[in-house]
């Protein structure tokens, strides 16, 4: 059972004491009142998830309780406890807020039992909201690596996922390092349980410790109710901070204190609750370096790098670029194009495989993305695709024709080489416009294309719009 922050409410100390006790050996994390009135003052805090509250006290009675609880928008699930067997009191619980009813003496088998409903309950809710906000961890197609660093890094993934080390991932921007947190997470024995991704950021550094930890009722001005946190959230499963660097230095000696004590605190709080996550962060920044700038914990960093997996440019996993570009126009097509087919031209797909991507993975996918939108008859062309990738590949024609040398014959060839590139280029990929633009048949277009490409110029390669 996920550790929960339980209270029990009776004026006798014996049940007290053994519900405590029995609780506490469960795991769960309790807090003990003698009366109403103290039971309320702890309550309005808003952070005790479930409430064992016996109906008849000295000063308020539990159904009252109840009911001001309620009425203070404070979410704690009660479940009432009394000596005599009524119906009408059962009734009366129920009507005021109760979740559940037990009647004295109550078993410790009961009691649980009781207990396992209702966290199953607030699981199920607390999960649906966290799903509103986050993207949880969904079990998203995994595209198959092929090259050699990239084997690597699957081989590395393998190892450390059924651990519960912390892992550090380091790269460029866009090259895939919330997959391989997904990844670790989905390979781990915490699968089935919440995968919650931060990115530090995005959060206002004045709300960062409250999103992260969990506030009470009360905790500032605007706290009108308590708030879990998303460690809490992610209890049993894994919380992955992306952007780890961006994290204020008074906010990485309370991770810290998380990682080395297993427990958190929530801002207005006195108690600290276990928390039982696995920690995964993420960085496009030199920590080393932000380490020895005093911008970075050097402690934390030694905490966090106990594993680490670095995720390679686009640039360097060649063998895997043909087959990751289909592997994304599949997947893009089942979200923008309601699943149909599409294909890519030829040259298209030679423009990819020579284009350097400096935004990684992340430029791939957004490129063919906004080529599915813009692609007619379902075959993505040179004319799909964006300028800036098409001024990229006319520099790198013009280099290679500048350079020149050989014959006069070669050095012709390769001026006619440009020209042809330029007019397709202009035509948006259309030879037929091409060939009536240079004044010359589409069949002759062809043959000087063909004899380009026995000389090792390949056209199609470098002719993007």
């Amino acid at each position: 059972m996920k550790s929960l922050e339980i209270m029990v409410i009776d004026d006798e100390p014996a049940i007290r004491q053994i519900l405590a006790a029995h609780l506490s050996k469960a795991g769960c994390h309790v807090t003990v009142a003698a009366n109403g009135l103290d039971a309320l003052k702890r309550l309005m805090q808003g952070d005790i998830e479930i409430a064992i509250c016996d109906v008849k006290m000295p000063d308020i009675s539990g159904i009252e309780l109840v009911k001001r609880i309620r009425e203070a928008g404070i979410d704690t699930n009660f479940i009432m406890m009394t000596a005599f067997a009524s119906v009408d009191t059962a009734i009366e619980a129920i009507q005021a807020g109760a979740s559940d009813y037990m009647i004295k003496p109550v078993r410790n088998q009961e009691v649980m039992h009781r207990l396992l409903k209702i966290a199953d309950l607030r699981g199920l809710r607390a999960e649906n909201q966290v799903l509103r906000t986050l993207v949880q961890g969904k079990k998203e197609d995994y595209f198959s690596f092929r090259s050699t660093v990239m084997q690597e890094t699957e081989r590395l993934i393998c190892k450390v996922a059924p651990t519960d080390s912390t892992v550090l991932v380091t790269g460029a921007s866009g090259t895939g390092k919330g997959i391989i947190a997904r990844r670790i997470h989905q390979l781990s024995g915490r699968r089935d349980e919440p995968f919650i991704p931060v990115n530090c950021g995005a959060l206002p550094e004045n709300l960062m410790e409250s999103e992260l930890f969990g506030h009470t009722k009360g905790a500032f001005t605007g706290a009108d109710r308590a708030r879990k946190g998303l460690f809490m959230e992610a209890d049993k499963g894994t919380i992955f901070l992306d952007e780890i660097g961006e994290m204020p230095l008074q906010l990485q000696v309370k991770l810290l204190h998380v990682i080395e004590e297993k427990s958190v605190r929530a801002v207005g709080s006195e108690q600290m609750r276990r928390a039982d996550v696995r920690i995964i962060a993420a960085t496009n920044r030199n920590l080393e370096q932000m380490v020895s700038e005093g911008q970075f914990r050097e402690d934390l960093y030694f905490r966090l790098s106990v594993f680490h997996i670095h995720a390679p440019p686009l640039r360097e996993r060649g063998q895997d670029l043909p087959a990751l570009i289909y592997f994304l126009i599949a997947r893009g097509a089942q979200r923008l194009t309601t699943g149909r087919t599409v294909t890519l031209d030829p040259s298209v797909e030679e423009l990819f495989l020579h284009y350097d991507w400096p935004g990684n993975i992340r430029e791939l996918e957004n490129v063919i993305d906004r080529a599915l939108i813009l692609a007619d008859n379902d075959c993505i062309t040179l004319a799909d695709i964006p300028a800036q990738i098409s001024h990229s590949t006319t520099s790198h024609v013009a280099t290679a024709v500048s350079a020149g040398g050989g014959t006069l014959r070669d050095q012709m060839r390769q001026f006619e080489y440009s020209i042809i590139c330029r007019a397709i280029l202009d035509a948006g990929g259309d030879r037929r416009i091409a060939s009536q633009r240079l004044g010359i048949g589409l069949s002759s277009l062809y043959r000087k294309i063909e004899d380009l490409e026995s000389h090792g110029m390949a056209v199609e390669s470098d002719i993007v719009v």
